[in-house]
């Protein structure tokens, strides 16, 4: 208690203290900015609110990326022993609860973006074009947020406007009213003609923040989700036949990588800068936790010369994945190759696994198309390898080829769904379909995008949930150079019913008495 009273003194000398000093001062306002009403009036301000939601998009990218990457059937959690992270080990193998952090963290951020975004929409009122372009691309943000949160929980609150204390404790939505908002959003954004067009196929400037064709392809994602063929092929038509965008035909291992950061196939992404004066603003744990697990490893040739080591092996390829991509293109195929590596190649590349050491979760298939070069470091920090320059991918041209391919099939013009897919096939250097399948574009899909966020919504929209992901999780692989083993198990594991949506975290269900959970939860 006396602890707290004399904190309390020294709080209230310290105040006057100020008070005080203040009187000698000759500073307006001492340097007060003003409230949160008085703020948004010019374009500087403007744009400090959206850097602002763009460095909380930044911040959330992470969570964002692996959950939905660890309820896919494309990779393993791995990491460094079983226990490494347990929350990933849960949602890689669907025996997490409503406690996940991962989960609550993802969920949270999602609002905390919405939010940033609703400063803007709400509080800039004026009519230059900057400012429109602020309040068009936030509009796009919280369309992306919405789309996230109807897609994972169906039934999450609609926040659309900055909220009054009254409404602190919002209710559940329906998909319908978060699917609305979705579309208006991002039709406003458009129609707004304040979201600027790239240049060219090569403009590598423009394309930093939101296009008008970003805007259409993630409306055209919408209607597809929706099942909407007819609009989301005019949509995604659009975007293609703009001639703004065009698969990227050199080196396919270096896509993602920081050689082509806003490259000629980005769509959106969140961007990272070579600045050792800022490197630590920008750090982030993706490629430390998705770089090989190097501490097991024994690294030379090649491998020596390229390889950022001082990572821990998170994410590694399923057995399944790796047969999808045999199936398709056969062992030597180019894109698997570029994605995919067996223990065999790893060795002539001059990685070899360390005597009597093993690989938790991994069946002998190594991540190459997220692999952590040296060439990727602002510092090769092998102590602590968080400091890539990698933008941040939310959405490739890949993608809005494939989605196209899928409406304009489901609308009946095989023709475009042809060439579409086709593009995509002889990038990877296969011959082209003569006739196409909805199978042949979800094989496509997987094998083009894995790994990037995209599959499980995928799963869960064409109703193949329950059979890709039914037994994820039953038992968990450890691989010796000798083979693979599997030698840990669950009891309770694998997609059922319920996951056809998160649940809402546990948090949230205590702290808002208005909200209900999901079915089953």
């Amino acid at each position: 208690m006396k602890i707290k009273y004399l904190s309390t003194l020294i709080i209230a000398l310290f105040g006057l203290l100020m008070v005080s000093c203040s009187d000698r001062l000759n500073i307006a306002e001492n340097g007060n900015r003003g409230g949160v009403d008085k703020f948004y009036s010019t374009d500087n301000e403007a744009d400090e609110a959206l850097a602002s939601l763009y460095i909380s998009l930044r911040s959330n990218y992470f969570d964002w990326f692996f959950v939905k990457n660890m309820l896919s059937d494309d990779s393993w959690t791995g990491g460094g022993s079983r226990g490494d992270n347990s929350q990933l080990e849960g949602l890689n193998e669907y025996t997490f609860s409503t406690d996940n952090s991962m989960i609550g963290g993802l969920y949270s951020a999602l609002y905390t973006n919405i939010y940033k975004a609703n400063l803007i929409i709400d509080k800039v009122h004026g009519t230059s074009s900057e400012m429109q372009r602020d309040i068009a691309e936030a509009r796009y943000w919280r369309a992306f947020c919405n789309f996230e949160l109807v897609t994972l929980w169906g039934t999450p609150p609609l926040i659309d406007h900055l909220l009054s204390t009254k409404e602190y404790r919002p209710s559940n939505s329906t998909p319908a009213k978060l699917w609305a908002a979705v579309d208006t959003d991002l039709k406003t954004a458009i129609s707004s003609n304040a979201l600027p067009s790239k240049t060219s196929v090569n403009d590598s400037i423009t394309g930093q923040r939101i296009t008008k064709e970003a805007a259409e392809a993630l409306l055209g994602k919408s209607y597809l989700f929706q099942g909407k063929y007819s609009e989301a092929a005019s949509m995604l038509d659009k975007v293609i036949e703009s001639d703004k965008y065009c698969l990227y035909t050199g080196d396919y291992s270096t896509l993602l990588h920081a050689v082509n950061n806003n490259c000629c196939e980005s769509i959106v992404e969140l961007q990272m800068r070579n600045d050792t004066e800022q490197e630590w603003n920008q750090m982030t744990m993706l490629y430390l936790m998705i770089g090989w697990r190097t501490d097991h490893l024994n690294i030379s040739g090649d491998a020596a010369t390229n390889i950022a080591t001082g990572t821990y092996g998170f994410m590694n390829p399923t057995k399944s994945l790796y047969n999808a991509f045999v199936s398709d293109e056969g062992i030597n195929g180019y894109r698997l190759k570029n994605t995919i590596r067996t223990y065999a190649q790893m060795n002539d590349y001059g990685v070899t696994l360390q005597s009597g050491i093993s690989l938790y979760g991994n069946e002998g298939y190594f991540n190459w198309k997220n692999r952590c070069l040296k060439s990727d470091c602002i510092t090769d920090a092998s102590y602590f390898q968080a400091l890539q320059y990698i933008d941040l991918h939310f959405m490739r041209y890949a993608e809005v080829l494939l989605m196209a391919a899928e409406a304009n099939l489901e609308t009946g013009n095989t023709t475009k769904a042809l060439k579409y897919t086709n593009l995509i096939r002889n990038r990877a250097k296969l011959s082209s379909l003569s006739t196409i399948t909805l199978s042949d574009i979800k094989l496509e899909k997987r094998l083009e995008l894995c790994f990037e966020g995209i599959r499980y919504q995928d799963l869960i929209r064409w109703n193949d949930a329950s059979t890709a992901l039914a037994n994820q999780g039953a038992q968990i692989p450890c691989y010796f150079s000798t083979g693979v083993s599997y030698d840990y198990s669950n009891s309770n594991y694998g997609f059922k019913e319920k996951n056809k949506l998160l649940p809402i975290p546990l948090k949230e269900i205590e702290l808002n008495s208005n909200i209900s959970q999901n079915a089953n939860w």
